[in-house]
């Protein structure tokens, strides 16, 4: 069993940062992508970001190119989503999922953690 702990949510201004960490269980992270989505009331799901742990490739939504990087511990099975000059619209629910490489494995998610950004 897969387990995921997201943290470092909070209630920031506008043009602020925030780090979230997506904290891990051992498991075979190799083989599986790390995927940030967001979710908010009205807006529904957005992916944010993934993490390709195979290669380190990266991608990220148009919302939040430039302005977001997602990194790998190099010490532990922890990824962090780096939040730079938030938005009002970056409020949401914030989750990390390990999703396998290679289709057709289950899919795992942590419980989130909120960002709240004032204007």
């Amino acid at each position: 069993q897969v387990r995921l702990v997201e943290s470092g949510g909070g209630l920031v201004d506008s043009g602020e940062s925030l780090r979230l960490s997506c904290a891990a269980s051992d498991f075979d992270w190799q083989n599986y992508a790390i995927i940030w989505d967001r979710r908010s009331p009205g807006k529904g799901s957005e992916t944010v970001a993934i993490i390709l742990n195979d290669n380190q490739r990266t991608n990220y939504a148009p919302s939040v190119e430039g302005r977001f990087i997602v990194i790998k511990d190099n010490m532990k099975p922890t990824w962090y989503l780096q939040m730079n000059n938030l938005k009002t619209e970056d409020t949401a629910r914030y989750y990390c999922g390990a999703r396998p490489i290679v289709p057709g494995g289950t899919d795992y998610w942590g419980q989130g953690t909120q960002v709240t950004v004032s204007s």
